[in-house]
């Protein structure tokens, strides 16, 4: 249990800053786009990139983490989105160049996949040893980071900082805490890819239904947030005609409210259940998403709170569903990693040619449509046994 328990720790740390060094980056898109001179959909076209670089490294990174343990995979994304982080900056301060750009999206995506893999991996292993729903705290965790490194960028949009300066900055921190954090974690014996595991086929997992149907609703999830990640500061600077610093502040207040229904949403999923607490926050994220696509700018800072409580469980959920036999962990989360992370390849695309003909704002109604699927699959999540 002492193990356990510095785990935890050291996983609840390594969530927090892998969340500042995404948000990081995003809060700076309306910068890259300004800068770069970007229409909707060749701003979404750049970040298609980036969820390729994601793609790509998933089928990786289990192999990695089953050769050098989570805590090595962890320093390895660490390093790799670190560079990421600092050839974004010069690509647009210094470069002013589209590709260059997206070929250092890519970087960050491939760090960051890597990273973001393992950790989910090493939390799933630390919630089977602890015995108890905590997947969503490590999430929560993430959003807070995400918070963090969203009020940061926005004061230092406000001091009219580079990005170069800001990103080279966040990478800095990203190797110092990023590093030191995953040393705490469970000795490679106790991990959730133990022998059985790594033994069993390696695609048997997507021959079973009810995980497909997890990473539906893990897809549909990262959807409902990654849409939220990538456009709502640009929504509130274009749609509402606000100020960049306004669109960054949106952003943070979404990122707020997530990590809330995260932190809370560890007691509502011990008493109620998973199904029942999913379908109520799906609907929270179409009622966010409405008010921010067609209320004033107030309203849209609410609909923000709404669609960020919305899509806070949904993710962490789906992780916990698919580890629910420790034996079948490691495929399972693979499986439903690699469905999940197909929100990124999807989403910028699709928004951006939307947000092409009808503008970036109405774009977000499509949350609306992704709803009902989930709403649909949900069923597939609830747990083999209730906990007493």
């Amino acid at each position: 249990m002492q193990h356990a328990t510095t785990a935890r720790t050291a996983v609840l740390a390594t969530f927090a800053v892998s969340g500042f060094a995404f948000a990081s980056w995003v809060s700076r898109i309306p910068a890259l786009r300004e800068q770069l001179e970007l229409t909707p959909g060749s701003l979404g076209r750049t970040l298609l990139v980036g969820a390729l670089g994601s793609v790509v490294s998933l089928p990786f990174a289990g192999r990695v983490i089953t050769a050098v343990g989570a805590t090595r995979t962890v320093m390895l994304g660490v390093v790799v989105a670190a560079l990421g982080l600092l050839g974004l900056g010069l690509a647009v301060d210094v470069a002013a160049d589209v590709t260059a750009t997206a070929v250092a999206i890519f970087v960050i995506a491939v760090g960051i996949s890597l990273w973001d893999v393992a950790m989910n991996h090493e939390g799933a292993a630390v919630e089977q040893a602890l015995g108890r729903t905590i997947m969503p705290v490590f999430h929560a965790f993430f959003s807070g980071g995400t918070v963090l490194g969203a009020l940061v960028a926005a004061g230092l949009v406000r001091l009219e900082v580079p990005v170069l300066a800001h990103l080279a900055g966040a990478a800095a921190l990203a190797l110092v805490l990023g590093l030191w954090a995953p040393r705490g974690f469970l000795p490679r014996a106790q991990e959730v890819t133990d022998g059985a595991a790594v033994a069993e086929p390696h695609g048997s997992a997507w021959l079973e239904p009810r995980t497909l149907v997890i990473g539906l609703v893990v897809l549909v999830a990262a959807l409902t947030e990654g849409t939220a990640n990538d456009w709502i500061a640009l929504a509130v600077t274009e749609g509402h005609d606000q100020p960049e610093e306004i669109g960054v502040l949106a952003f943070a207040t979404f990122l707020a409210a997530m990590t809330a229904g995260r932190l809370l949403g560890v007691r509502l999923l011990d008493r109620y259940g998973r199904v029942p607490v999913l379908r109520v926050l799906f609907a929270l994220a179409v009622a966010g998403s409405l008010l921010v696509v067609l209320g004033t700018t107030a309203m849209a800072f609410v609909g923000v709170v709404l669609w960020g409580i919305g899509a806070s469980l949904g993710f962490p959920t789906g992780m916990s569903a698919a580890a629910d036999d420790p034996a079948r962990a490691a495929a399972r989360l693979s499986v439903v990693s690699t469905i999940g992370y197909l929100a990124f390849i999807v989403g910028p695309p699709l928004l951006g040619m939307i947000g092409d003909r009808t503008g970036v704002l109405r774009s977000l109604l499509v949350v609306g449509l992704l709803a009902l699927p989930a709403l649909l699959a949900v069923p597939a999540v609830r747990e083999p046994a209730r906990r007493t």
